[in-house]
């Protein structure tokens, strides 16, 4: 059984908040009960909580009572009814990403890491483990709208690539937990050279004298152990959202640059 699309993580990110007897109403609704009576009486009983411990529940989550909220939580089980609860889980679990990205995004922080993007001559991006894939479909989505950017996945590659490193380039460092060692002392060097740098993590509370912009990744729990979904997924979707404040700039001449490589490799597939 799905719910809503966002009340989970409206449910999730009010966890914390919840009294030990809304914390057992929120882990029933969480767990995709299989029930089809939600009245607030039938509800009450099961869950060993007061009629009125229900209503205080949904109104911490922003609604005007328990009706309310059951019908936003009820509202899509028929459509939903022909997926099981492994697969309603994984995609929750990929609308928990886009929804917690919608709600830490800075906005004017990509409107500046994008203009920066057009503004330097090179652009490296730094990224080992799991997030090498990150650093590789960067490199991918923005080399065809002729960017210089180069994707350096590994400790060898990032140390030798330091004599290259200089005031007109941008550096973006990418590591989930703030800590990836290569990745860190990459961007501390890049810093040191005058470079601009950017970090992007899910660590909300880092503050770094050689990061000059730090981009805050939406935090899923278990992600960094690949549980469920990948744990890079949400580093692709704020590249995917700073990817569209970029080719805005100057579209028609980034657009043309799309369309010159799109037109060049479709060439060589007909030869």
């Amino acid at each position: 059984m799905a719910i809503q699309r966002g009340l989970k993580t409206v449910i999730g990110d009010c966890y914390e908040k919840f009294t030990g007897t809304e914390k057992r109403i929120a882990d029933y609704f969480l767990g995709n009960p299989s029930d089809t009576d939600f009245s607030s009486g039938t509800v009450a009983k099961l869950l060993y909580v007061s009629e009125a411990s229900l209503s205080r529940f949904a109104q911490k989550l922003g609604y005007h009572g328990y009706r309310e909220f059951i019908y936003e939580y009820t509202k899509t089980v028929e459509e939903d009814a022909r997926l099981d609860q492994l697969t309603q889980e994984s995609i929750q679990r990929y609308e928990m990403a886009v929804e917690k990205t919608r709600e830490i995004v800075d906005n004017e922080q990509m409107i500046r890491i994008a203009r920066c993007l057009d503004e330097k001559k090179r652009v490296f991006v730094y990224g080992v483990g799991s997030s090498s894939l990150v650093a590789r479909e960067f490199e991918y989505r923005y080399v065809r709208l002729g960017l210089d950017v180069e994707a350096l996945c590994d400790h060898n590659e990032i140390s030798q690539n330091l004599t290259r490193v200089n005031s007109s380039c941008l550096v973006i460092g990418i590591s989930l937990s703030g800590a990836t060692t290569e990745v860190i002392d990459g961007l501390k060097n890049a810093h040191d050279k005058g470079a601009m740098t950017v970090l992007m993590t899910m660590v909300k509370t880092m503050k770094l004298d050689y990061a000059d912009e730090i981009v805050h990744l939406a935090h899923v729990k278990n992600l960094t152990v690949s549980h469920i979904i990948s744990p890079q997924i949400p580093a692709l979707i704020m590249v995917d959202v700073l990817y569209t404040h970029y080719i805005n700039y100057d579209k028609d001449k980034k657009m043309g640059r799309l369309q010159e490589t799109l037109d060049n490799i479709a060439f060589k597939m007909e030869k």
